[in-house]
């Protein structure tokens, strides 16, 4: 299993304690407004809206939510004028991590990431330090139980998805962004159930690190996961199935 699906199965797992802060939800809605303010409401011609809305509904979000949000970012509803900042930097052992934000106070912002970066063992880096080392990719995750390798094979190939990789538990179909809806439509579209998709940062190379420096690595990543304005971390941070039983 890659770096990238374990933290993302961690992730999963805590997430139910995301959601009781409403923390999910808050993200999601600040996503879709962005994306509706720099390529306009209509999801049909706006890719970065079109994804946040099928994230959105995997959340169960209410319609009128989705709505709003989208409202606030065109301009018809007053709301939050949000800022992207993209951080770039390294935890221990020099793993590299990306951190996307949303802030409606810059300061503040690169204040508090610099700090919790520096506070656990990590630093910030200059812009492009890291980023060099990531691919934007689909990602769908299908549990083994749900399909077969060939029929999720012909899926791939007939729906314009990259790859299909073998993820313990799970099949994991790797796509290119613009091809991720369509692939996902297909998967849903042959009733097979989906774990987990989305479109993420997906590392060429993972890092290993020792039962010490992985544990402090886990406690940044969660730092920077809670913060109030943080949308999106990634990093190549790869871990044992011990290490991983023990963050989970």
């Amino acid at each position: 299993m890659s770096g990238h699906s374990k933290w993302a199965t961690i992730k999963h797992k805590k997430g139910a304690l995301d959601a009781k802060r409403g923390k999910i939800f808050t993200r999601l809605i600040k996503e879709i407004s962005i994306a509706a303010k720099h390529g306009g409401g209509d999801p049909d011609g706006n890719p970065r809206l079109r994804t946040a809305i099928l994230a959105a509904k995997a959340e169960n979000m209410p319609g009128d939510n989705i709505k709003k949000a989208i409202q606030r970012g065109t301009g018809e509803l007053e709301g939050v004028n949000y800022e992207e900042i993209t951080f770039e930097g390294y935890g221990p052992g020099g793993v590299a991590v990306i951190v996307e934000t949303l802030t409606d106070n810059r300061n503040r912002t690169v204040s508090e990431i610099r700090h919790t970066f520096s506070k656990i063992g990590g630093n910030l880096g200059s812009t492009g330090s890291v980023m060099h080392m990531f691919s934007k990719k689909g990602v769908i995750a299908i549990a083994k139980t749900a399909a077969s390798e060939d029929d999720l094979m012909n899926i791939v190939l007939e729906a314009g998805g990259e790859d299909l990789n073998d993820e313990g538990d799970n099949w994991e179909i790797t796509t290119d962004p613009a091809s991720y809806e369509s692939v996902l439509n297909a998967v849903k579209a042959a009733n097979i159930p989906v774990e987990n998709s989305e479109v993420t940062m997906v590392a060429s190379t993972y890092t290993q690190l020792d039962d010490v420096a992985a544990k402090q690595m886990m406690r940044l990543l969660e730092a920077l996961e809670d913060h109030d304005d943080t949308q999106n971390v990634y990093s190549n941070f790869d871990m044992t199935a011990e290490q991983m039983e023990l963050a989970g």
